[in-house]
């Protein structure tokens, strides 16, 4: 086994000895030992792990707010989470999301106060009516911002559902108020829902010009909060509740010849996808073996029209401590693989247990969150295999770290003033620069001395690095760092050129908004600021 490793080795370095940006370490078939001071990240291209599909955002609930005010504050909004331009320096003006995520209401604003929904911006309008007409011109601020996100080039929709509407659900409610942990849809009602969601999949492409690629029918049907909660339209299922929907939607979606997917279970915690979360009843847990293993005979889908082998899944509740935040994303990466389905991270913002950054309350604007986010994206992304990261609200007007823009209503709704956050650039260091179709690619860590450091791709309390190649072959390469120290390292790669890395670099000095900096040579050293977050993408 020694033999068979030097010869690879030696294989490995030769050809890249040739190359423009060639690998060079000392002994590095060894271990680290005292010194674990990352020198080099020696990137393999031809070593491929999961494909990129989308990085997102979700229009829940604060767009209808902006969609009144005056229409160059909407416009600058819209860039900032949609545009792939640079500015005449070179700077991005956004941060290039490539999916968003609209939500399909289930008729709660319509109730009014009756809805037991006490905050009004929660409750959403639903295009069914009462007498089963449809009315296409609700949720028009939720319209207009996704013919924004269009125009700024996004080409990827999901429209997400909460509830059924309420016409049908069990209570007369969105919500599963007084209803514990079962699917808040009467028994004969489950055909007309799978109707409606495909009404609702042809009526908006047909009066919008917006197909969704994709469908999301239940939110977190797991989460012991939704089972009698009154916060948010929603309603807690059980997987075979979740199963018996899904496949009377397929069919109908068959019958249709709809091309949308359907995506199942937006799961409340990564832990239920794979196993039980310790509040969660094992007709909730072991998710992605119910779903797509075949002997789970009452609730297998896998063979399903338009239900890809994927599964989605919120971070929440796991990302501490840190230990574990990689712990229980290699465990999901275990049982994915062994059943062969992918993985989404479909929603995420900071809950009251990630108390490194102070909880969810009151909303920060620096790289204190921006930090703690990429830090989760990255192990989403390195551990669990992730095919897509999606943040949970766009918009957000409240004081509390759940939005990338925060916007401040004034007494008149159709107008107020809004700011970015450092979230929101961090996380375009992803969004902005891996495109949909790239692929996650392999990198080996060395020390000083040359020594290879298992995952030393890793280190939550300093370097986290990650590289990606895009469909037309660039790389990129995103460097976290989270102390609070400068680091230096080498990026090394097996390439027929020289290749310049033209670094981008996120941080709270003022302006250090994915800020263009002067292109580097590879082999050069690299200087990723403290509390920073960097890319590197590959220059023409």
């Amino acid at each position: 086994m020694k033999k068979y490793k030097f010869i690879v080795f030696i294989s490995i370095y030769i050809i890249a000895l040739f190359s423009g940006c060639h690998f060079n370490s000392n002994n590095s078939d060894k271990q680290s030992g005292d010194n674990n001071t990352v020198g080099k990240y020696f990137i393999e291209p031809d070593i491929t792990h999961q494909v990129i599909d989308n990085f997102g955002a979700s229009d829940a609930w604060n767009v209808q707010i902006i969609a009144q005010w005056p229409e160059e504050k909407q416009e600058q909004i819209a860039a900032w989470l949609f545009s792939t331009e640079n500015d005449s320096e070179g700077n991005p003006k956004g941060i290039g999301l490539s999916l968003w995520r609209f939500y399909i209401g289930a008729g709660s604003k319509e109730q009014g106060d009756e809805s037991k929904i006490e905050n009004p911006l929660r409750r959403n309008e639903c295009f069914l009516m009462p007498d089963g007409s449809y009315n296409w011109d609700k949720q028009a601020g939720q319209r207009n911002f996704m013919q924004k996100a269009k125009e700024q080039g996004v080409e990827q929709f999901l429209g997400f559902i909460y509830s059924a509407p309420v016409y049908w659900t069990i209570n007369g409610l969105a919500t599963n108020l007084g209803r514990k942990g079962t699917f808040n849809l009467k028994e004969d009602k489950y055909d007309d829902f799978a109707r409606y969601v495909a009404d609702v999949v042809e009526g908006l492409q047909t009066h919008e010009g917006i197909q969704f690629n994709y469908i999301s029918l239940f939110n977190e049907p797991d989460g012991h909060w939704n089972w009698d909660g009154t916060g948010q339209e929603g309603t807690a299922a059980t997987k075979y509740e979740v199963a018996k929907t899904i496949r009377l939607i397929s069919k109908e979606f068959e019958n249709r010849n709809l091309q949308t997917k359907i995506l199942v279970p937006e799961s409340s915690d990564l832990q239920c996808l794979y196993g039980l979360e310790p509040h969660i009843k094992s007709d909730r847990g072991y998710q992605i073996q119910s779903y797509f293993s075949i002997d789970s005979v009452e609730s297998y889908i896998g063979g399903l029209y338009n239900v890809p082998h994927l599964v989605v899944g919120h971070s929440y509740w796991t990302n501490t401590p840190l230990n574990r935040l990689k712990s229980i994303r290699k465990e999901l990466n275990d049982v994915l693989r062994v059943h062969k389905v992918k993985f989404w991270q479909s929603e995420l913002c900071i809950m009251s247990n990630d108390k490194e950054i102070g909880g969810g309350h009151k909303k920060d604007l620096t790289m204190k969150t921006a930090l703690y986010v990429a830090r989760i994206i990255h192990h989403d992304m390195v551990y669990a295999n992730s095919s897509a990261w999606h943040w949970w609200k766009a918009v957000t007007t409240g004081d509390y770290k759940d939005g990338l823009i925060y916007a401040n209503p004034d007494n008149d709704p159709v107008d107020g003033s809004f700011t970015d956050s450092k979230l929101m650039w961090s996380l375009g260091n992803y969004s902005r620069f891996i495109r949909p179709g790239a692929y996650r690619i392999n990198i080996t860590a060395y020390d000083n001395s040359g020594n290879i450091i298992p995952e030393g791709e890793t280190d939550p309390h300093s370097l986290m690095v990650s590289a990606y190649k895009n469909i037309d072959n660039s790389l990129v390469v995103v460097a976290i760092n989270y102390s609070n120290k400068d680091e230096e390292i080498n990026i090394e790669t097996k390439s027929e050129k020289e290749i310049s890395w033209q670094p981008y670099v996120t941080s709270d000095i003022r302006g250090y908004n994915l800020k263009k900096e002067a292109s580097i040579k590879c082999n050069n050293k690299i200087k990723i600021p403290a509390r920073s977050v960097v890319t590197l993408s590959e220059q023409d």
